[in-house]
């Protein structure tokens, strides 16, 4: 186990150097100058003078090669640069707004699994019957709605009509409840039927009619023998949603005015912070190879088929 773990490291280190010269070599290219961008929101306007001393003081001037080794050697000590349109550095930027993104991610992955499991799990035991056609036809409906408009009729009615809930923010516990509602209802429509159809599919399987033969109840056969073999299918998927909630959410954060690393993703792109551009990337890089990481390893307790296979092969 501990060699698999060591490959997949191995492994992943290559991908997020891969994913560093990519996303360095396409800032490059583009059309504008950060020493450019910079002097503007110094105020110094297109002197080029003053570009120039820029380009000098942050290495613009030399070439490709040593402008990526120099940002590299920057990138592994945390340090991404200076972002325009804050005029701090991106690390520091990325580091204020990454708790509110990680309150967000954790409340809305653990409503969407308080809302998903059961439902489907109801789902699947009630197959073909009044229950699951509910259940089935409100995913549905769930999985067609954008969570864009679903946050604003939620902001229309809890918080202009009824002022329950305040319109956006960042700073309090109501201000947490309708993004993180918006987006697990979107992530929990599509679970429900991701959960009944692995779960349909493990109830089909020989070794329930030997649970059955054995004089199991049907609850303990469901929660003790389906749901575990259920969950191999899943966790994948759990893992690149949480990862890509950690991540931040463009869309949500923006329509609630949530003060996330999506947000400022999204105001990066539209303001050409191309520094804050390229520290969101490698977050996000980042995020999932470890996410991936986690995912396998977590495969190794939930399968001991597998586990066994990998001592085997140690062996």
């Amino acid at each position: 186990m501990k060699r698999e773990i060591i490959k997949r490291l191995i492994s992943l280190v290559i991908i997020l150097f891969g994913l560093s010269l990519m996303t360095f070599g396409l800032t490059y290219i583009l059309p504008s100058n950060p020493a450019e961008q910079l002097a503007e929101s110094m105020g110094a306007g297109h002197d080029r003078e003053v570009i120039a001393k820029i380009e000098e003081k942050y290495g613009l001037d030399k070439s490709f090669g040593e402008q990526y080794v120099n940002w590299l050697k920057g990138a592994l000590h945390g340090d991404f640069g200076m972002s325009v349109k804050y005029a701090q550095p991106v690390s520091q930027v990325l580091g204020r707004k990454l708790p509110n993104t990680v309150k967000l991610a954790v409340a809305s992955f653990i409503l969407m699994i308080l809302i998903s499991f059961p439902l489907g799990i109801l789902s699947a035991v009630y197959k073909d019957k009044k229950a699951d056609y509910i259940i089935r036809f409100m995913s549905f409906i769930g999985i067609s709605l954008p969570s864009f408009w679903v946050g604003m009729m939620m902001i229309y009615f809890f918080a202009v009509k009824m002022h329950w809930l305040p319109v956006g923010g960042s700073d309090s516990f109501k201000s947490l409840i309708m993004p993180s509602v918006t987006l697990s209802l979107s992530m929990s429509a599509y679970y429900i039927r991701r959960v009944r159809a692995v779960m349909v599919e493990q109830m089909n399987e020989e070794y329930i009619n030997g649970c059955q033969a054995r004089g199991i109840g049907r609850f303990r056969t469901i929660f003790f023998h389906v749901l575990p073999n259920s969950l191999l299918t899943v966790v994948t998927m759990l893992g690149m949603s949480f990862g890509g909630l950690l991540g931040g959410t463009m869309i949500v954060e923006t329509v609630f005015s949530w003060n996330g690393i999506g947000s400022a993703a999204v105001a990066a792109i539209s303001g050409r912070d191309y520094q804050l551009i390229q520290g969101y990337v490698m977050w996000m890089g980042c995020i999932y190879v470890l996410v991936n990481l986690l995912v396998d390893i977590s495969y190794q307790w939930l399968d001991p088929r597998i586990r066994r296979g990998a001592l085997q092969h140690e062996e």
